[in-house]
Formats: C-alpha cells, sequence, structure tokens
C-alpha cells in the first residue's frame, strides 16, 4: 500500500489517532480468512484463494465510507485520491508490463530452455543445489515463485524419482529457491509493491537485499550440497541460448540501474522478436494475445493494489493508520533497554518486520501482506531514521519468510499438488526462509551495534 504524499506531512498535521478507523481493515481480513479457513476446513484445495481478495476489499470499503465523518461525496473523493495516487498506478502499470513479459517469454519457450541449461551443467553431486539455481535464476528473471514452481515442480519431480532422491527435499530445494529469486526480482510484484510504498528506488533495495539474502543462499547450498545423494542425472537437450536471452537481459538491464519501464519494454520487444524467429506460425496476432494474456495475469493484483490504495487513504484520513504506527510503537519500544535513536530505530525495524509477518500469516499473500502494511511501515520508518531502502528490504524479506513457511500459501500448495505431498512436509524442508529470517534478524542487531559503535568513536574524538 502506498502512502500518500501528505502522509509525508508533520505529525501536528496527522489525523487524530482513532482505533476504530481499522475496522475496514478487520472486516477485510475476516472476509479473506475466515472463507478461507471455512473452505480449508471443508477440503477445498486452495481454499484462502476461492474468495477473489478485490472482492474481499468491497465491504471494507463501504465500511470505511460510512465510517468518515465526512459527507459521502468528500469520503469518495478521499478514496479515489488514493486509488490514483502516483505510487499506485506506477505500480499497476510496472505489473502489467511483468505479466506481458513473462507471458511472451513463456511463449517462446525461455522457461524450458533455461531449465534445460541448468541441468545440462549439473554434476552428479551438485542435482539439489543445482535445482536451487535453476529456480532461483528463473524466480529472478519471471519475477514470480508461482510461475516458477509450476516451471521447475514437475521437472525437479522427475529428476528426485529418477535419481532416488527424498521428494520432500526436492520440493522443499524448489520452494527455497523460488522465493529466494522471487525476493531479488526486479520485476517481482512483491519487490514493486515494498519500493513504492517506502519511496526507493529498486536498484537500492535490491542492493540492501542481497546483503541479507546472500549469506542465507550460500548457507542453504551448503545443506543442499551435502543432501545431493543422487546417482543419475537426467537426460537434456541441446542448449538454446537464443530463447534464454531475454531472461539474461532483463536481468542484466535491471540490475545496471535502467528504468524499470524501460527494462520491460525492451524485454518483452526481445522475447516477442524471439518467439517470432524461432516458434513455428506464431505471428503479430499471436503476440498481441500473449502481452495481452500476460496483462489479465496481473488482473487480481493490479485490482487488489487499487482498491487497497483507496481504503488506505481513508484509513489515514480517519486516524486509523497513526493510531497503528503509535500502538507499534510503544509496543517495540519496550524491548529496548535505552531510549536512545539506535535503539528506536532497531526497535523500529523490528516492528516493521513484526508488522508485514503478522499480516503475511493473516492473508496468506505475501504482496498483500505488503500493501496492507506499507503505509505503517514507512510512517515507522521516517520517525525512527531508517532509510526507505532499508524499510522496503525489510518489508520484502519477511514477507517473503512467511509465506515459504505458510502450510496454507498458494506455493506451498502448489507443490504439494505436484509431488503429492502434505504441506507441513514441505514447509519441514523450506531451508532457506528459515535461514533468510535468521540472517535477516542478526542483521537488524549487528547494523545497529556497529552503528552505536561508531557513534561512541566520534564522540570520543
Amino acid at each position: 500500500m502506498s502512502a500518500p504524499e501528505s502522509s509525508k506531512s508533520t505529525p501536528s498535521h496527522r489525523p487524530a489517532p482513532s482505533a476504530l478507523a481499522l475496522l475496514p481493515l478487520g472486516v477485510f481480513l475476516t472476509l479473506f480468512i475466515g472463507v478461507g479457513t471455512y473452505l480449508t476446513i471443508q477440503g477445498v484445495d486452495f481454499a484462502f484463494y476461492q474468495l477473489p481478495a478485490p472482492i474481499a476489499t468491497l465491504p471494507a470499503i463501504i465500511v470505511a465510507i460510512l465510517l468518515s465523518k465526512e459527507k459521502i461525496n468528500k469520503a469518495i473523493e478521499q478514496f479515489l485520491n488514493g486509488v490514483g495516487h502516483q505510487d499506485i498506478i506506477a505500480m499497476c502499470m510496472i505489473y502489467l508490463l511483468a505479466g506481458a513479459f513473462a507471458a511472451v517469454a513463456k511463449a517462446s519457450g525461455g522457461v524450458d530452455a533455461t531449465v534445460n541449461l541448468g541441468l545440462s551443467l549439473l554434476p552428479t553431486s551438485m542435482i539439489l543445489p543445482g535445482i536451487f539455481l535453476i529456480s532461483a535464476f528463473i524466480a529472478t528473471a519471471m519475477g514470480t515463485s508461482m510461475g516458477t514452481i509450476a516451471a521447475v515442480a514437475p521437472v525437479a519431480l522427475g529428476i528426485a524419482q529418477s535419481a532416488g532422491m527424498s521428494v520432500p527435499l526436492t520440493a522443499g530445494v524448489v520452494l527455497s529457491g523460488a522465493m529466494f529469486g522471487d525476493n531479488l526480482s526486479i520485476i517481482s510484484d512483491t519487490t514493486i509493491a515494498a519500493t513504492r510504498s517506502q519511496g526507493c528506488e529498486m536498484k537500492d533495495k535490491f542492493r540492501e537485499n542481497i546483503r541479507i539474502a546472500l549469506p542465507a543462499a550460500i548457507i542453504t547450498l551448503i545443506i543442499f550440497a551435502f543432501s545431493s545423494t543422487a546417482t543419475q542425472t537426467p537426460a537434456t537437450g541441446e542448449i538454446e541460448w537464443l530463447k534464454i536471452l531475454p531472461y539474461l537481459t532483463i536481468l542484466v538491464l535491471a540490475v545496471s540501474g535502467l528504468n524499470v519501464f524501460v527494462v520491460l519494454s525492451l524485454g518483452i520487444i526481445l522475447a516477442g522478436g524471439v518467439s517470432l524467429y524461432s516458434v513455428p506460425d506464431y505471428a503479430f496476432a499471436q503476440l498481441g494475445k500473449d502481452i495481452y494474456a500476460g496483462f489479465g495475469n496481473m488482473q487480481e493484483i493490479f485490482l487488489l493494489s487499487m482498491l487497497i490504495g483507496g481504503l488506505s487513504e481513508l484509513m489515514r484520513q480517519q486516524g486509523g493508520l497513526t493510531f497503528l504506527t503509535q500502538l507499534v510503537s510503544k509496543v517495540i519500544s519496550r524491548f529496548g533497554s535505552q531510549h536512545s535513536s539506535q535503539a528506536n530505530s532497531r526497535a523500529s525495524e523490528v516492528g516493521i518486520a513484526g508488522l508485514v509477518s503478522l499480516t503475511n500469516i493473516c492473508t496468506a499473500n505475501n504482496t498483500v501482506a505488503i500493501i496492507v502494511s506499507g503505509s505503517v511501515a514507512r510512517q515507522l520508518a521516517e520517525e525512527n531514521n531508517v532509510s526507505a531502502k532499508r524499510s522496503a528490504s525489510l518489508l520484502d524479506i519477511f514477507s517473503c519468510v512467511m509465506q515459504g513457511l505458510l502450510p496454507y500459501g498458494a506455493q506451498v500448495l502448489l507443490l504439494g499438488s505436484v509431488f503429492g505431498l502434505s504441506p507441513l512436509q514441505i514447509v519441514a524442508n523450506s531451508y532457506y526462509c528459515m535461514l533468510l529470517a535468521i540472517t535477516a534478524l542478526v542483521s537488524i542487531f549487528i547494523n545497529h551495534q556497529g552503528r552505536k559503535h561508531q557513534e561512541r568513536h566520534q564522540a570520543a574524538l
């Protein structure tokens, strides 16, 4: 959820805190969680995704308008201001371009070519680390953990069965790689939501993020290397470098700091060119259909971002976000032994991590969790000297951690259906998400301890 410009105003201009103003958010979460829980008990597959999240926001929006002390026309105007905020619109445009690129690149056979490349390069003793790297690369390039799992899981299952490896562990490897790539990807919806809601550049968030994620990934790779007991590698086909080129281009251009709209547009053009050249009977008409299909794949998160943006503005105007910010600040300050700026900053980072984690547990969707908690996280960061890139990184990291550990999360449920496993068996092997939580928490305390020693040293001089 992107913080409106007026949220940057001084505390004296903020609305009076009001717990009642948070009622619409409670309505949304109650509907979303209540229906999901009920359908889970009934044994429905993907129970938490049967009620589309945008539909669950509609009653919440009605409640927020009814709670407003303004006239109804003014309340609706506030809602529309939130919907049309420049960060929300930019986020939605990026969603569309990212969906189009993923759809066109998949149509060219790029996903299959990338999986084949990874398997061709794998030594027998490094099958599991190799699967992790393949999943990580595809997720980073595609910006979606779900798309990565759908592409890699059937291949990984075949590898596990033919090589006599642990099937639950292999499922955990695919999940770990997918969450690593999704967390770091420049075009991931979680990255888009986190950077836009906190007001920072994607490249800055990436650099902050990778310092925390890379140690967790390295330890994970070591664990998988010692667990890789395969006796043979599966057969692979000829490497198709042309079909892999769009993914490589997207990665290089994105990391170089080029504007994300330009990166995605060039990616769509390049992937479309590859499809037109290499896929028989592929014409411009089909390219247009694939681009539009990619837009359609982003419909739910597109609508949800706009509706939550409007709901957020109504709650902000009524003092709900101010109340939540003050409440979180009071709770986290109790964990500090002193009220220094370093202690408050560290407590704020812990609070941001806890806030998005709890929201993710409630919504079972990491992007929704970031959108819902984004404004509160931004206020906490601004009040306690936490950089925008740091708060964006923490939002993305801890939403990723929780999403990879939820037995009712979409990623785990999809893996369970492909591998024929209980979600709990998969979660038990989600080593990367566990290690990412540890490295992130360690970084919070080490970072502020280092700042504390540095300030003492400067004061002594």
